[in-house]
C-alpha cells in the first residue's frame, strides 16, 4: 500500500526536524519535504503534491490561513493545523478550521521537541485520519463563508428591556449533539441555519484546551442563537448553545423543571475529554424522552454507546449520513450499534432540532 506523502510547513527547524522523525518513524507515512514557510511550500507544490499537510498558521512572509484558503481553491488538500496552545493561537486556529483544515495539533512555546515525542501517537492518528477525510466537504464550507445576520435596531440601542421571563424559563427540550474531525465546520453550518427561538442545546465537539472558548466565541458572532463555553453550573436555556470546555467532561443535571450543566474533570473517555460518550449518558438520564441527540462527523466510536442510553431511555436519536460527514466514524459506529433512529444529511439537521421545541 502506498504510504501517506506528507508535507511539513512550520518556521521552526526544531517543529520541522521532530515532526519528520515522528512521522517517517510511522508505518504507512513518509514526509516528502519540510520547508520553512508558505512561499517555499508553494514551489514544492509544483513538484510533488502530497496527500496531507501539516501547517503552522503564524509564520512569516505568508501566514498559515492565507495559503490554506489558496491551497482549499486550487486542489483541496487535507490539512492539519499544528498551533501554539495560547489563547491568541486559538483564533487564529479558529479561522484556519472555518477556512478548511482537517483537525488541531498542539504545541506548546517551550521544550517543544518534547512535547512533539510525547503527542506522537495523536500526531500520527491526525495524519492518518486527515488522509481519509472527505476533503470536498471541506473545501464546499470553506468556499461558502457563513452569512452574519443582519442585526436589526430595536428598543435595546436606547434602553435595556425588563427582565424577559422567557429567557429565565427553562424548557424540557434538550439538544445534546457529539462530533469530532470536522465537527467544527459542521457545527457552523448547523447552528447558524437556526433561528433566535430553538431549544437548549449542549455540546461537545471534540478540541484542545483553550480552543474552545475562541471557538464558541467565533459561532456567537454569526449565529442568531447564543453560543458560549459552558462554565459550571451554567443553565440550559432556550436559544443558546454550551460548548464543553477543552480538557473537561460536561454533564447535563437537572434540578425540578430545570436544566443544567456540571463541568467535570476526571479521566479520558474513548481518549477523549471532553467524551461525547459521558455528556450522552447524562442527557439519557437526566432528560430521557425530552432530549435530541445528534452525532455527527468524527474519527472514533466515543458517543456511539452513550447514544444507544439515550435511545433506550426514550429520546429521538439522529446520526449525520456519510455523504456529508468529512470523517463518517462516529456516526457509523452509532449505527452499527442499533443506536440511530433516523440519518440525515446535514443540511436537515437545523429543522430536527427546530421540530423537537414544537
Amino acid at each position: 500500500m502506498k504510504s501517506i506523502q506528507v508535507m511539513v510547513v512550520d518556521d521552526s527547524a526544531v517543529v520541522r526536524q521532530v515532526l519528520s522523525a515522528v512521522l517517517n518513524a510511522a508505518p504507512g507515512i513518509e514526509v516528502c519535504c519540510a520547508v520553512a514557510d508558505p512561499l517555499l511550500a508553494i514551489e514544492r507544490l509544483k513538484i510533488n503534491w502530497p496527500d496531507v499537510i501539516v501547517l503552522d498558521v503564524e509564520m512569516p512572509r505568508m501566514d498559515g490561513i492565507t495559503f490554506l484558503r489558496k491551497i482549499m481553491k486550487e486542489r483541496p488538500t487535507p490539512v492539519v493545523i499544528c498551533s501554539t496552545l495560547t489563547e491568541k493561537g486559538a483564533k487564529t486556529t479558529m479561522e484556519a478550521l472555518a477556512a478548511g483544515a482537517v483537525s488541531i495539533i498542539t504545541k506548546p512555546k517551550l521544550d517543544l521537541k518534547q512535547f512533539i515525542v510525547d503527542s506522537s501517537d495523536d500526531l500520527v492518528s491526525a495524519v492518518k485520519t486527515a488522509a481519509k477525510a472527505n476533503v470536498r466537504r471541506l473545501a464546499m464550507r470553506a468556499e461558502a463563508p457563513p452569512q452574519v445576520p443582519q442585526v436589526k435596531n430595536n428598543a435595546d440601542v436606547i434602553l435595556s428591556a425588563a427582565s424577559p421571563k422567557a429567557m429565565v424559563q427553562t424548557t424540557e427540550r434538550v439538544v445534546a449533539i457529539g462530533t469530532s474531525t470536522g465537527g467544527t465546520q459542521a457545527l457552523e453550518e448547523v447552528l447558524t441555519a437556526l433561528p433566535r427561538v430553538c431549544p437548549g442545546i449542549v455540546i461537545v465537539q471534540h478540541m484542545p484546551e483553550k480552543f474552545t472558548a475562541a471557538f464558541a466565541a467565533r459561532l456567537d458572532s454569526i449565529c442568531q442563537i447564543r453560543v458560549k463555553e459552558a462554565q459550571n453550573n451554567d443553565r440550559v436555556l432556550p436559544g443558546q448553545a454550551l460548548i464543553a470546555p477543552g480538557g473537561k467532561h460536561m454533564v447535563l443535571k437537572r434540578s425540578g423543571a430545570q436544566y443544567f450543566v456540571e463541568v467535570l474533570d476526571g479521566p479520558l473517555v474513548n481518549r477523549h475529554r471532553p467524551s461525547v460518550d459521558v455528556l450522552f449518558r447524562s442527557v439519557a438520564k437526566s432528560a430521557g424522552a425530552n432530549a435530541l441527540g445528534l452525532i455527527m462527523t468524527g474519527m472514533g466510536d466515543d458517543g456511539a454507546a452513550g447514544m444507544l442510553e439515550m435511545k433506550n431511555a426514550g429520546a429521538r436519536t439522529i446520526a449525520q449520513d456519510e455523504e456529508t460527514c468529512v470523517v463518517y466514524g462516529m456516526p457509523k459506529e452509532a449505527v452499527k450499534r442499533g443506536a440511530v433512529d433516523k440519518i440525515l444529511p446535514i443540511g436537515a439537521l437545523h429543522r430536527e432540532i427546530i421540530q423537537h421545541g414544537n
